[in-house]
């Protein structure tokens, strides 16, 4: 049985890299201590009741040295791990989107083709992938050791991980954080495959239209479309051009119109009204839409979102999105009668 999981990724061999360093600087420090006590407390023993010892006034030099020598060591970590950190927080542009659910007591997978799986993940192998994490009850933590990834999955939020995987095959992937009775069930597999092989199974059927179909086909049935027009001022928001934008407040302030914005949009409708639209016009969606779903429409609003200068307001806007797409200011618009965010 191999003592490290196989590295299988791209960042695995810099986070085992700083491991085998912690461990190398640790052992010869705790070797350093503890023979510099074995040695003092023989040479500078008292060897008789009547001995008295030699004043010591000690060097400054001497404390100098081992007081920053230890801190430079120590401040190595910091450095090391900050880089790696960094890199694996910044997925890279152009990453492939799929949709991870936890929940007591499984994962499951939604691939922006429309394929759907539960406790198995599928992806090419030399091609980023970055995973956006919700949990539909308790705190999860998805974990793939051959890939040294690991993210706290946490309800309410969304967070996201990246990875390259370099070698195909079928890794582990685990759950990392206690979350009930059959937490140690809560187990699946990774799969990585061939550009090819990977395209072939994106084909093979099963799936009831891509994530943006599913998620238009909800905001329909919803009834979201009666009052979140595309092209023309309704009582709510536009909807085309707002993820990725700025959307003003009735309170003033802006705030980016991102995936936790679209989410608390739908759940909580008041929490952030927009500027020019009243409150209580839209119902809450709490307890009515599954994270599943949620992600669903969050994939729709991203797909209407069309490229513009960065950084562009969107006064009349109102939910959006996170991790692409670029802003535009929505349609002109008439006065509204009243409306949400």
């Amino acid at each position: 049985m191999p003592l490290f999981p196989e590295s299988a990724s791209t960042i695995a061999n810099s986070i085992d890299y700083l491991y085998f360093y912690l461990i190398a600087v640790s052992t010869i420090m705790t070797v350093l201590i503890f023979s510099a006590v074995f040695i003092f407390a023989i040479k500078y023993r008292r060897r008789s009741p009547d001995e008295i010892p030699a004043p010591i006034h000690g060097s400054l030099k001497l404390e100098i040295f081992w007081s920053v020598v230890p801190f430079i060591i120590m401040l190595s970590f910091f450095w090391w791990g900050a880089q790696i950190f960094f890199e694996s927080a910044s997925p890279p542009p152009g990453a492939m989107d799929i949709y991870v659910v936890g929940k007591q007591w499984m994962w499951k997978i939604q691939y922006p083709e429309g394929q759907r799986e539960i406790n198995e993940l599928h992806v090419p192998v030399g091609k980023p992938v970055r995973l956006t994490l919700a949990s539909e009850d308790v705190i999860h933590s998805f974990f793939i050791p051959a890939f040294r990834v690991k993210h706290d999955v946490v309800p309410g939020r969304y967070d996201t991980m990246w990875f390259t995987a370099t070698k195909p095959g079928r890794y582990h992937l685990f759950c990392a954080e206690y979350c009930g009775t059959e937490h140690s069930g809560m187990v699946g597999w990774v799969t990585v495959m061939s550009e090819p092989d990977y395209e072939n199974w994106l084909t093979g059927g099963g799936s009831e239209g891509t994530m943006v179909q599913q998620g238009e086909r909800l905001f329909q049935q919803l009834g979201c479309s009666t009052c979140h027009l595309l092209d023309q001022q309704g009582r709510c928001p536009i909807m085309r051009g707002v993820y990725g934008s700025h959307v003003q407040l009735q309170d003033g302030k802006t705030v980016l119109a991102d995936d936790a914005y679209i989410r608390e949009s739908i759940l909580n409708p008041n929490a952030k009204i927009v500027a020019g639209f009243k409150p209580d016009v839209m119902p809450t969606f709490q307890g009515q839409i599954s994270e599943e779903g949620l992600l669903q429409l969050i994939v729709y609003i991203k797909s209407l979102a069309i490229t513009s200068a960065p950084g562009t307001t969107a006064p009349g806007a109102a939910g959006a999105a996170t991790t692409g797409g670029g802003p535009r200011p929505p349609a002109k618009r008439t006065q509204p009668t009243g409306g949400k965010k």
